[in-house]
């Protein structure tokens, strides 16, 4: 198994390439505002997860890139509810983005609280 086979990446990778096209859309005027931010966080998410799964043999670099990454889905939620705001997107469009990410957030947690499932050795 590697990092790309993890659920929670998966489905990360997969928010941020919708985040990616949806972003398309989004006025000249936020291209090194909104999104440039929601587009780095939702990416970040992706690539934290990769680094703790390759950092898995210590436990606590593990857990500290999964919090990474947990902490860039929360940051891209809030950019999401700016592009709602700003009525960049729709309201079933940010329900679903943001839906996505709170299982992104759930599967980092139990990964967080079960690294052994992820062959992390506890000393």
């Amino acid at each position: 198994m590697d990092f790309r086979s993890l659920k929670a990446y998966e489905i990360a990778f997969e928010l941020a390439m919708k985040i990616f096209e949806i972003s398309k859309k989004f006025p000249k005027e936020e291209t090194y505002s909104l999104t440039d931010q929601i587009r780095r966080s939702s990416r970040s998410v992706c690539s934290n997860i990769a680094e703790a799964y390759r950092k898995r043999s210590n436990p606590n670099h593990f857990k500290s890139k999964l919090s990474d990454s947990d902490a860039e889905n929360a940051e891209t939620q809030s950019w999401l509810q700016f592009a709602r705001a700003c009525k960049y997107i729709e309201e079933l469009e940010f329900e679903k983005l943001v839906k996505q990410s709170e299982e992104v957030g759930k599967l980092l947690n139990y990964m967080i609280n079960n690294p052994g499932k992820y062959g992390v050795v506890e000393k």
